[in-house]
């Protein structure tokens, strides 16, 4: 299930675990990024926390956190390649990974629709 943060988050969500990344449109926003800042494995954020910083050419930007919960993995490849984050946003761009620990947060989170409606 995929869900979306007016931060321009998405989260793929699995059970209990959520993959993390930014959107189309923030990368989009953002231009060529050049640099992130991703949390360390083991730390727990609560939900919008600054979970970590995307730098592009143009700008920064914080990365909030969506929901509560541990991070469990992040991404090291685009930490390695930050245009990942340009390149393939919604799929090998991802940023962390976090174990959650309020799962009616989510409830709260936009669909697809709500986001598209929202970032246009």
């Amino acid at each position: 299930m995929i869900k979306y943060t007016p931060d321009h988050e998405w989260l793929d969500i699995d059970g209990d675990t959520a993959t993390v990344g930014i959107t189309h449109h923030a990368q989009d926003a953002l231009g060529d990024v050049v640099f992130v800042d991703l949390p360390d494995v083991g730390k727990t954020f609560a939900q919008k926390d600054v979970a970590g910083v995307v730098e592009s050419v143009k700008a920064a930007a914080d990365v909030y956190m969506p929901v509560t919960g541990e991070i469990t993995e992040v991404n090291e490849a685009l930490r390695a390649d930050p245009a990942l984050a340009n390149t393939d946003p919604l799929g090998a761009g991802w940023f962390f990974k976090v174990k959650l620990s309020n799962t009616a947060e989510i409830d709260a989170l936009l669909d697809e629709t709500a986001y598209a409606a929202l970032a246009q």
